[in-house]
């Protein structure tokens, strides 16, 4: 019967796969015959949207990338990158119109855009900065400040007020429907269970969440007073000014240099690259330059083989539970795909070295150690420079000690050293609100130790707490470890508190202030290079790779359940 079972798996499973290769085939097809490489005009100008996030990398999903080859050049830090290096070097590009309006990126990775923009402003063409009906916010206008000239419409929003952070706490509808939270931490600056236990925030809140503010606003405050002219004290007090008429006061401040419509910016650029009203503009989207070749558009490619590995860690980190999307990402960090592309990089004679760009907010301690352990290991053969994007706090600082290097933006979230368990007691909700009995019959004393339906006992609390401290204590251990410090003073700076990058740089808990390009930079110094390509992990799966991984073994287990 197993024999039977195994051979009939296997003829489904190569039936299935032949379907799957035609289907990808006509797929194939389709897409190449109907998606031409764009053209390039002489005297055209790149134009690129920017609204909401903006992400260090976006990994489509090879469905997308079959309909639409340009999927894989949507707006995100890499590809912002390279297409701004392009046109910088690329003699048909006359400049750069940018249409932004809200935007709600994290400052650390804003930071970077800001230094991605400048640097193209070096090749001395154009950056214009325009919005729309929507407006812009702090975040895009920040990014604005870079620009030649900003433009708006003569009627639109503008915000321009300061920063706000909310709290939002549950404990009276906890209460309301009978769930009584079971918390259990280590550390008075964790704050993240105090949703479920206060109904305002407490003094060590209010003072991180402060100082991120602050530090963002000190970023943004320099950046407007550097396009105005004016004193950081100026912009203060312009922000702390009533918002009424705020896009007439900021074209008066000079933070917008002219009201006009999209048609009149589309004029100004005419003239600008020597065209009459009456011509058409050559325009071309930032998706479809992002397919243009490098070389083609002037840019000189390093003639070595040696490449530096960037793996992008986004997300919380969870263990495998076997749930990953197999068509995109699954938006979370697990230790087996982290350790797959370590060790990919590692098996590559080419790669000299590792640079692992962490955004997480955090997730499963046992999961960070096992991350931890192998970017320790690999730091044994190969330099590994760890790259804090947006928030690396909590289990993303952790899997960071592994590194040789730890390189952080002024804004990024980082530290949050600290564990937390945040368990429920429905007794209420299921017997009192609901009606439902809950009977446990069990072999040993502590077999329902996590049995949610009843409280925890005095000394099943104490099991937990202990284990909580337990998991602390390693954490600061291994902190302690990578920073060469003492225990004691890694708890210190722990307790769950979060810091800015710069402040956590001040206190020893990160190397050096930079973006993931410092970062690499390190990297080939660590390994000796002065040459190198970059090679970015995870890899872009074929449609082909996706569909036909595990078939088989699907197949068999469907027959075998």
């Amino acid at each position: 019967m197993t024999f039977f079972k195994s051979f009939l798996a296997s003829c489904l499973g190569i039936f299935v796969s032949f379907i799957l290769l035609m289907l990808v085939f006509f797929i194939f097809l389709v897409s190449s015959s109907s998606q031409p490489l764009p053209d390039v005009k002489e005297n055209s100008v790149l134009t690129i949207e920017m609204s909401g996030n903006l992400p260090a990398r976006i990994l489509p999903s090879p469905f997308e990338t079959y309909f639409d080859p340009a999927a894989a050049n949507k707006l995100s830090l890499v590809t912002l990158k390279e297409n701004l290096a392009k046109a910088a070097a690329d003699d048909r590009i006359k400049g750069v119109w940018i249409k932004a309006n809200l935007m709600s990126a994290p400052w650390a990775n804003l930071e970077q855009a800001y230094d991605h923009l400048k640097e193209y402003k070096e090749s001395g063409k154009f950056l214009y900065f325009s919005t729309d009906d929507i407006g812009m916010n702090e975040q895009s206008y920040y990014l604005a400040t870079v620009a030649d000239s900003v433009f708006s419409p003569p009627y639109t929003n503008f915000e321009f007020d300061g920063f706000i952070s909310q709290f939002t706490f549950y404990t009276d509808m906890l209460d309301k429907i009978g769930v009584e939270p079971e918390i259990f931490r280590v550390g008075k600056y964790k704050s993240a269970v105090e949703p479920f236990l206060e109904t305002s925030a407490s003094p060590e809140s209010r003072q991180q969440i402060s100082e991120i503010l602050n530090a963002a606003t000190s970023t943004f405050s320099e950046a407007v007073a550097a396009k105005t002219g004016s004193s950081v004290e100026e912009i203060t007090k312009l922000l702390n000014s009533a918002p009424v008429n705020r896009l007439e006061t900021a074209h008066e401040f000079g933070l917008i240099d002219d009201l006009l419509f999209e048609n009149e910016v589309e004029n100004l650029i005419k003239e600008r690259v020597g065209l009459t009203i009456d011509d058409d503009l050559n325009r071309i989207s930032f998706k479809n330059y992002g397919q243009i070749p490098a070389a083609s558009a002037g840019v000189d490619s390093p003639s070595t083989f040696d490449r530096i590995a960037v793996i992008y860690a986004d997300g919380a980190i969870m263990p495998d539970l076997g749930t990953d999307n197999p068509l995109g990402s699954s938006g979370t960090i697990t230790a087996e795909n982290i350790q797959k592309q370590v060790n990919e990089a590692l098996n590559s004679s080419s790669v000299k070295a590792i640079v692992v760009h962490i955004n997480s907010p955090g997730g499963s301690a046992t999961t960070s150690d096992l991350i931890w352990n192998t970017l320790k290991t690999a730091s044994e053969k190969k330099p590994v420079v760890a790259s804090m994007g947006g928030v690396a706090a909590s289990g993303g600082y952790y899997m960071a000690m592994g590194a040789d290097t730890i390189v952080a933006n002024a804004n990024t979230i980082t530290g949050s050293i600290g564990i937390f368990n945040l368990l429920f007691n429905v007794k209420e909700l299921t017997e009192d609100k609901i009606g439902l009995d809950f009977e446990i019959v069990k072999t040993h004393q502590y077999a329902d130790l996590l049995d949610l339906t009843t409280p925890f006992t005095p000394t099943e609390g104490r099991i937990i707490q202990q284990n909580v401290e337990n998991g602390y204590e390693v954490f600061l251990n291994r902190v302690a470890e990578a920073r060469e410090m003492t225990r004691d003073e890694v708890h210190e700076l722990a307790q769950g508190r979060v810091w800015t990058g710069s402040a956590a740089q001040e206190v020893g808990l990160v190397d050096e202030i930079g973006s993931i390009d410092d970062a690499i930079a390190i990297a080939a110094e660590m390994a000796g290079m002065e040459e190198y390509r970059i090679e970015n992990y995870p890899k872009q799966k074929g449609l082909f790779e996706v569909l036909m991984s595990g078939t088989e073994a699907k197949v068999y287990s469907y027959l075998n359940s």
